[in-house]
């Protein structure tokens, strides 16, 4: 039975170009389309930028340009990506496009006819110089829980309380710097809260597989967590750039409600240009829509999109599969520790795109897990995989076909019952259930089994030898003819994830393009091939010299003025009390020593103890760790917490009389502490952030 999908990516903000977590998902997504449509499924895949919202209407103010304008730089650049990494939307839109207003403007009013939007009148912060209404990330203060300064109006990230910016100590307002005032005006919300939503929800997110188990557990704490589900603030005022409450004047809808719109209005948008019938293909009780997002969105995807949907009447998504994130050598792309990897830049220096396609699906599985990228790994698997394993094949047994041969194949074997083709094709209903079921990894270790296979009978029928005996013309021939069809069923197995290889594979064997069902049909007896022209290269390690960002240079130092001379004695003093530099050590020695910033989300003393305090530290690992440090002399507890510090990361634990310390804190002080008795607890520069590495 055909199936009808109408599949869709995350859309991405519209301020800044593609990073490497929108192309992991867009391949992700890219793979399991491919397989849909090599199975003779309908697949409408699509996708839109995200063109709404306070960040875009302030950052295309600062460059000077209108929101649509800032928009469509942007969008201006998103093709050579796609296009770059054989990514195969069907049509790429914008949130700001005819279709999305109208269909949200048709959702909102359908959601209040049927009860579900309330109104009520909100206190909220108001920027007096900006003269605007202040998103919760636009305000920053100190948390009324534990009083880390600088955390954003919404939560915050040394304690993880969850607040309304209203509560904030000393607030101020990020764009202007001002201390903002409070105001009054009427929001509009989503009755989330309603028993009808919860019922419809519990049934929805936690029954029919519809959501990976890891995504149907969080939701179930969402919905019997204490206090329940929450009405959803839908409406901002003017100045917002977005799409207008119908009847509600300088009322424009929250972004949050309109960007998942955006995949209706995309497919819309694209369903206008075929001339299909957007209302029908919705209405159809088979169409079956699946969305692949980040796991750090699925609250919205998960609660408030299939809710709205639901209570205005429009299909329920059928699937939510959810991933994580992309992280280089275990850590998280910087550019300040030279992580950082840009897609275009992947491309400019001439990496094969499908390397990365290949590496990422190699990687990937249907569970909600980070995706780890390692240059060391990526040669491994690329080389061996690719071209030692699956590329080899071809590249031995072509030759001797074109020139002892004429291209022609000697195929009369695969018309009887051959175990060796029969092996071959026995794995395809595995590997196409693996695809289906997003274990990509799980397909390809399948799929490198079988070249394993293979390459083994290329050792034992050597056919490099055959070509040098005499009277084994028809043996060599066989023996190259069959690796040949070997050669072209893995290509089927390996299409979704290598499209732009697997064409050049078509056309060296001077076949139609490959399909599922292909599998079960042998190249003709003396069908004729093209020679052979080599399909890939080999990964070179010192390409990725090229491709990680450069770290960020260090600050120059600051310049001061000459001492006067009325401080000499004092500077002379401090100075002799300054500790001798230690021995010179090599730069592998430095190495070894493992530099973090760490986040003190707790202090207290330590009973018994008057000298230690002990630290709750957050090195960006998402758990905290605990550090005795010996600067009771120094500080009292609640100076430090919400403080950065430096930490040495990967010394080994301790155990001391008080408990585990599980690392070091850095600390200055004098060699003669009479004469500058001074301790002081090392604090980075303001934007440094939990986890960055210290070198």
């Amino acid at each position: 039975m055909t199936r009808k999908l109408f599949v869709t990516t995350a859309l991405p903000y519209a301020n800044a170009p593609f990073h490497l977590g929108h192309i992991m998902e867009y391949i992700q997504a890219d793979i399991w389309v491919r397989h849909q449509r090599m199975s003779g499924h309908e697949v409408n895949f699509v996708c839109a930028d995200d063109a709404h919202g306070a960040p875009i209407m302030i950052a295309a103010e600062k460059a000077g340009l209108t929101p649509q304008e800032f928009v469509g730089q942007i969008a201006a650049g998103r093709k050579q990506y796609l296009d770059g990494f054989h990514i195969q939307f069907d049509n790429w839109h914008s949130t700001d496009g005819a279709e999305n207003h109208e269909l949200s403007q048709d959702i909102y009013r359908k959601l209040k006819a049927a009860g579900f939007i309330t109104s009520k009148t909100i206190e909220q912060f108001y920027d007096p110089v900006k003269n605007m209404f202040l998103p919760d990330r636009y305000i920053k203060g100190e948390c009324p829980k534990c009083g880390a300064k600088d955390q954003y109006g919404d939560s915050c990230e040394v304690c993880s309380a969850v607040y309304a910016p209203t509560e904030l100590k000393n607030p101020y307002s990020v764009l202007t710097g001002a201390t903002p005032v409070m105001k009054s005006s009427e929001h509009f919300f989503f009755k989330l809260s309603d028993q009808q939503c919860v019922d419809f929800l519990r049934g929805w997110a936690l029954q029919d597989n519809r959501l990976q188990s890891e995504v149907a557990n969080k939701c179930k704490e969402w919905l019997e967590g204490e206090g329940g589900l929450g009405d959803w603030d839908i409406s901002r005022d003017a100045p917002y750039f977005g799409i207008e409450i119908p009847d509600q004047p300088g009322k424009y809808f929250y972004v949050w409600l309109d960007a998942p719109v955006g995949y209706l209005a995309s497919l819309k948008n694209y369903f206008n240009k075929t001339g299909k019938d957007f209302a029908a293909f919705m209405a159809d009780p088979s169409t079956e829509q699946i969305h692949f997002i980040g796991k750090d969105i699925t609250y919205f995807h998960t609660l408030f999109w299939p809710a709205m949907l639901k209570f205005s009447g429009y299909k329920t998504p059928d699937r939510v599969y959810a991933h994580g994130f992309v992280t280089v050598s275990g850590e998280k792309m910087s550019k300040s520790r030279g992580t950082g990897i840009s897609p275009l830049r992947y491309l400019d220096i001439g990496m094969n795109p499908e390397w990365l396609r290949y590496y990422f699906a190699a990687k990937l599985n249907a569970k909600v897990e980070d995706l780890d990228m390692n240059p060391d790994d990526f040669v491994a698997r690329v080389n061996s995989d690719l071209i030692g394993k699956y590329i080899n094949i071809a590249s031995r047994a072509s030759g001797f076909i074109s020139k002892r041969f004429e291209g022609k194949l000697s195929m009369q074997w695969a018309s009887g019952d051959d175990a060796f083709l029969n092996g071959l094709r026995a794995v395809a209903s595995e590997i196409q259930a693996l695809y289906e079921a997003r274990e990509f990894g799980k397909a390809l270790r399948a799929v490198m089994e079988q070249a394993d296979v293979i390459n083994a009978y290329v050792d034992a029928n050597k056919p490099w030898e055959l070509a040098k005996k005499e009277g084994s013309e028809a043996k060599l021939q066989e023996v190259c003819s069959r690796l040949l069809e070997a050669f072209r069923i893995l290509t089927i197995y390996l299409k979704p994830v290598l499209p732009n290889l697997a064409r050049g594979v078509e056309a060296q064997l001077n076949i139609a393009p490959l399909q599922w069902a292909d599998v079960t049909v042998a190249m003709a007896d003396q069908h004729i091939v093209n020679p052979y022209v080599h399909l890939m290269q080999r990964v070179e390690p010192s390409i990725f010299d090229q491709l990680f960002d450069a770290p960020a240079a260090p600050a120059a130092p600051a310049t001061t003025t000459a001492t006067p001379a009325a401080d000499a004695t004092q500077a002379a003093s401090d100075a002799a009390a300054i500790e001798a530099i230690a021995p010179e050590i090599k730069i592998d020695d430095f190495a070894k020593i493992d530099l973090r910033i760490a986040k003190i989300v707790n202090c207290e003393h330590v009973e018994g103890s008057d000298k230690l305090l002990r630290l709750t530290l957050d090195v960006g690992e998402g758990k905290t760790r605990n550090v005795f440090s010996g600067i009771k002399s120094a500080y009292q507890p609640e100076q430090l917490v919400g403080k950065l510090t430096v930490m040495v990361a990967n010394l080994a634990p301790r155990k001391m009389k008080f408990g585990m310390s599980e690392g070091m804190v850095l600390a200055a002080s004098a060699a003669d502490e009479k004469a500058n008795p001074g301790l002081y607890i090392l604090e980075p520069w303001p934007g440094a952030q939990p986890g960055m590495r210290v070198g």
